[in-house]
């Protein structure tokens, strides 16, 4: 999808009927199917009727569908997907030496975190960190790139609840721990673009069992996201050939500290509980003696 259709539909989604609204989120998670397919085609597989495409076009300010057809069209003829193609951003850093290249990948995402101080953004993390202080349960999600951010999640609350679970596991078992879900519990799933397969299909069936879904992830627009819970949107964009997740652990560190800043009073009394035994296991690399002489 094109990023200025992207963002316009972004700011229009919420108001627009539910059928619209349907077929507007196919086409987010579809952008090669829009270029490609027939409308009637694209409506048979978003579950509308064909005349919903060009009602959604027109609502968006479109003449009619032809012409988001036409935006998707040129944005696929100009634009190349996947990792190969993602590397070709590092071309504008060949031309400098390793340490500035380093420097300029350091500034962008320097830039990237400052700018999260966004009113919206802190909103969603207030609610969010709330949301999963008064859960059950905190299940945690996240696959390929993204599983480090959930694993980091769920180690943090680890230390300071027994509400947390890593849906993660050998043999690829570790969604089944879901199945001991109930309503009211929240699942925390972090995931950018491009969109594991799993990790949505979990997220969809989370819902189904009346799970909330806290989604920490890269567009308004992500098949992640839902309406009714909060959504923490953080970009990607990076000069290496894999998208950037220092944004991410940013805010996936601010949302346990404001779970932990709300949460029971003898958190301290856990943490000190869990320091004697690190002790007791020798489980750190020893301090060296401070010289006093």
């Amino acid at each position: 999808m094109t990023p200025s259709f992207t963002q316009h539909l972004a700011t229009r989604r919420d108001s627009l009927p539910g059928q619209l609204q349907k077929a507007a989120d196919w086409i987010a998670a579809n952008p090669q199917d829009v270029a490609l397919l027939s409308m009637r085609e694209q409506a048979r597989r978003a579950g509308v009727q064909p005349a919903t495409m060009t009602r959604l076009a027109q609502a968006l300010g479109y003449d009619g569908y032809e012409a988001v057809r036409g935006l998707h069209g040129d944005a696929l003829r100009d634009a190349r997907t996947g990792l190969a193609a993602t590397a070709a951003g590092r071309n504008r850093l060949q031309a400098t030496s390793p340490d500035a290249a380093a420097a300029a990948m350091l500034a962008h995402a320097s830039t990237q975190i400052g700018a999260l101080a966004t009113p919206q953004l802190l909103a969603s993390l207030a609610k969010a960190a709330e949301t999963m202080a008064d859960a059950r349960q905190i299940y945690c999600l996240g696959l390929r790139s993204s599983h480090a951010v959930a694993w980091h999640v769920w180690y943090a609350l680890s230390l300071i609840t027994d509400r947390a679970v890593l849906l993660d596991g050998a043999g690829g078992v570790g969604l089944d721990t879901l199945a001991r879900a109930q309503a009211g519990d929240v699942l925390f799933a972090c995931g950018v673009a491009p969109y594991t397969r799993s990790a949505v299909e979990t997220v969809l069936q989370a819902r189904a069992q009346g799970l909330r879904v806290i989604a920490l992830t890269d567009s308004p627009l992500s098949p992640l996201v839902s309406t009714d819970d909060p959504a923490l949107i953080v970009p990607t964009d990076s000069a290496s050939f894999l998208h950037s997740m220092s944004p991410a652990f940013a805010v996936a560190e601010i949302l346990v500290a404001l779970i932990a800043r709300g949460a029971d009073p003898a958190i301290l009394d856990r943490l000190h509980g869990l320091d004697q035994q690190l002790a007791r296991f020798n489980t750190y690399y020893p301090k060296p003696a401070r010289d006093l002489s």
